[in-house]
């Protein structure tokens, strides 16, 4: 199977070559991709459904998947973009079946895969707009995970992928079935809501 020249600009990414080599054949290459993504993947699961458990299984489900198809894999997008497309389309499955619309609390513990909680870096950027001393840095970041369970689980994976993950709205818009203007939307709803909610604690 050859690559066609559509897909050349996507060979500078190291993630897309290393898939190649799955998709030839090299399991060494499929365990250094698992190795780059799982955790990744695994903080995305647990921050949408608040359940480390099932993120593990739903992971390891998201892996299965890419292996699986491997064979017909051509590189159309980044690889990111493509394993988090697998990821978005698994965990509105997952939504679906539970019948789950409703957002769900953060998960606790003291950091994640991003290095720190969604909330404590939001609370962080908000810190700095504050008068000082007008609340703690504790109630600020309790303020920020409430503001944060708030968001529909499309807000919140919008949210995950382009501040954590640090996508752009055209990757995203792949990863999520969407277009771009359509993120960019969403996105802006999204600030918008978290803005609503913070204002009072920075005035």
């Amino acid at each position: 199977m050859t690559t066609s020249s559509l897909d050349l600009k996507y060979l500078k990414d190291p993630d897309v070559r290393l898939m190649l080599r799955v998709r030839d054949g090299d399991e060494k290459a499929f365990s250094q991709l698992v190795e780059n993504y799982q955790d990744r993947i695994v903080g995305i699961f647990s921050h949408i459904l608040a359940d480390h458990e099932a993120a593990e299984d739903l992971a390891q489900e998201v892996f299965l998947r890419v292996y699986r198809t491997r064979r017909g894999y051509l590189p159309t997008a980044k690889f990111s973009t493509y394993i988090f497309h697998i990821t978005n389309n698994l965990a509105s499955n997952t939504r679906r079946k539970k019948g789950r619309r409703k957002e769900v609390a953060m998960p606790g513990g003291k950091s994640t895969v991003f290095g720190v909680r969604p909330e404590e870096e939001l609370a962080v950027e908000k810190s700095a707009l504050m008068p000082a001393r007008q609340v703690t840095r504790e109630e600020l970041r309790g303020q920020v995970r409430e503001s944060l369970e708030s968001l529909s689980d499309r807000e919140k994976t919008a949210i995950l992928f382009h501040k954590f993950e640090g996508m752009s709205y055209l990757d995203i818009a792949a990863a999520m079935d969407m277009t771009e203007p359509a993120v960019k939307s969403l996105l802006a709803r999204t600030r918008e809501k978290l803005r609503v909610i913070l204002e009072p604690l920075i005035r």
